[in-house]
């Protein structure tokens, strides 16, 4: 069978955590997918919107319905600083969107293409032996503004799309030229294999209507723990800047993070994200993604396909 991947790269991405696959998207569906988030920019209604926020902080991290029933929708996210007091836009609404999710490549035909028909991509997972019978549950353009762009502080993906045993997998394709003044990635090369995962992003069910969310702890906090966090987060910060058509391939576990964007370009990224399925790995009703029956997790492989997996980090 064709490979896609080396031998080397695989074992720089379990050694790592992360794995930068140049050019992986061409020229052509790369600007496809950028005419077509801007496209989607264009035809945000703001004025039915609910003045949703995107963030990442502990404390303050999106939780109504809006966000909540987005997993089989395209929704819109605000920057936030896009928006004042009074709810009305500090600037125009294509430049206000933080990201656009979660269900584009259900939804959108171009995204469906690059997500779930994309050959090259069956033979990356094949090759990475990541997973045996992957699904892809959530999809998203990150817009990464213009002077608001937020920054989002260090984590790791299975803390927000957790299965037992961890099972993510980030795609995050540069759609733009991606560096150091416009918030690109950075890593902490390694840290998957030591910094375990201490908590899960839920839904709180003990609300009303079952809405809100907020982070249950999956490790108690001890001395030991602080001590080996601290140790793990010693380590060098990578950043790495990619051109458009560029794909990171990123652990989910791994710790890493993104500046805030001081340029005045844009930083539009398309990513999306795969688990394994049962009986392999456990999917719960406290994530706050959930799939429906009208749109359940896809399948990335074609029917009766399953890897077998030598390696897993």
């Amino acid at each position: 069978m064709e490979r896609y991947l080396t031998k080397e790269q695989i074992e720089q991405f379990h050694r790592n955590g992360y794995l930068v696959v140049p050019r992986f998207l061409d020229e052509q569906d790369t600007r496809a997918l950028l005419n077509r988030s801007k496209q989607l920019l264009e035809e945000f209604d703001f004025e039915q919107h609910p003045r949703t926020k995107f963030t990442t902080s502990d404390d303050n991290h999106v939780g109504d319905e809006y966000f909540l029933t987005s997993g089989d929708k395209i929704r819109y996210f605000l920057e936030e600083d896009a928006v004042d007091k009074n709810g009305k836009l500090t600037r125009p609404k294509e430049r206000a969107v933080n990201k656009i999710g979660h269900a584009l490549h259900e939804l959108d035909p171009l995204f469906h293409k690059v997500t779930l028909e994309n050959e090259r991509l069956r033979m990356l997972v094949r090759d990475l032996q990541f997973h045996r019978n992957p699904v892809a549950l959530q999809s998203m353009v990150i817009t990464k503004q213009p002077e608001i762009g937020g920054e989002v502080p260090e984590h790791n993906d299975s803390t927000f799309l957790y299965t037992d045993p961890p099972s993510a997998l980030g795609f995050w394709i540069a759609l733009e030229k991606c560096g150091s003044e416009n918030g690109a990635l950075s890593f902490l090369p390694g840290s998957h294999l030591t910094a375990p995962i201490t908590k899960r992003f839920v839904r709180l069910q003990d609300k009303p209507g079952g809405h809100g969310t907020g982070f249950e702890k999956l490790i108690p906090d001890s001395p030991q723990l602080e001590k080996q966090l601290s140790e793990v987060k010693k380590g060098e910060w990578v950043m790495e800047s990619c051109d458009p058509g560029d794909l990171v391939l990123i652990h989910g576990s791994v710790l890493h993070k993104s500046e805030r964007n001081t340029s005045q370009h844009t930083r539009f990224a398309y990513t999306f994200h795969m688990i394994e399925s049962p009986p392999h790995a456990t999917y719960d009703s406290k994530n706050w993604l959930q799939p429906t029956e009208a749109m359940p997790f896809s399948r990335v492989l074609p029917e009766g396909e399953v890897n077998s997996i030598t390696i897993r980090a």
